[in-house]
């Protein structure tokens, strides 16, 4: 049976056809596959699990039926849903995943990861990351109503558009040193990733062994989905 890798989404009401494209994935090709695994950004934004946007609920559902049908659904938080918690596993069905971790895909090791911390040279994200990830300043923003969140979250992420307008393109992607890294600390040699936008299949050598570096899509304007079966992997695009 099928293994299928989903990334960046960005799922969010402003788009309602990617909301109906991923749907209609769930409810297709993903009902037939062995497991779906989304490695982060799922949500344009999530604000804690009690986000009360109607379209984010319909989506939760949704992965919940494909779960209860049997698939396996595995979640990685990415750079926008890091906040999915206990309460999203639950209705959601789907098993977080640290970042990294490493599961068996056709009997190979893989290393799985949202991709934003191989981001080295964009140092201002990765304060950035370190800031937002920390337990204690967390807290202090659920402890905040969910209008204030929401609107924090607007603020953030108006700022963001502006501040990576203006940064070359090279600083964004991934550093290869940084992925080399985690390649032998891990004892892998295929490595699937999100988060740059930047699609493609790589071929690298590792200390002198041969290694892969799967890069997923974004659905902004178009479907991306990494299929893995008995007969090898396929990265496809999904049109609209």
């Amino acid at each position: 049976m099928t293994t299928l890798f989903v990334s960046d989404l960005h799922l969010d009401s402003s788009q309602p056809e990617i909301i109906d494209q991923f749907l209609d994935f769930l409810s297709g090709d993903a009902a037939s596959a062995r497991a779906l695994f989304i490695l982060g950004d799922l949500f344009e934004s999530w604000i804690g699990d009690d986000d009360p946007d109607p379209d984010k609920h319909r989506v939760v559902h949704a992965l919940h039926e494909l779960t209860a049908s049997g698939t396996d659904g595995f979640f990685m938080a990415g750079n926008r849903d890091f906040l999915a918690g206990n309460v999203f596993e639950a209705r959601s069905g789907f098993r977080r995943l640290e970042d990294p971790a490493i599961m068996a895909i056709e009997g190979e090791p893989v290393l799985l990861m949202h991709g934003d911390t191989l981001c080295t040279d964009d140092v201002e994200y990765q304060r950035f990351r370190g800031m937002v990830r920390d337990p204690i300043w967390q807290q202090h923003f659920l402890a905040r109503s969910a209008d204030h969140r929401i609107a924090m979250v607007r603020q953030a992420r108006d700022a963001s558009r502006i501040e990576t307008s203006g940064k070359p393109a090279e600083i964004m992607d991934v550093n290869q040193g940084a992925v080399e890294q985690a390649i032998r600390e891990h004892g892998v040699h295929t490595l699937i990733h999100g988060h740059t936008h930047r699609p493609a299949i790589h071929h690298f050598v590792v200390d002198e062994t041969p290694s892969t570096r799967i890069v997923l899509g974004d659905w902004h304007r178009e479907g991306s989905v990494l299929r893995w079966d008995g007969d090898g992997y396929r990265l496809l695009r999904l049109a609209r």
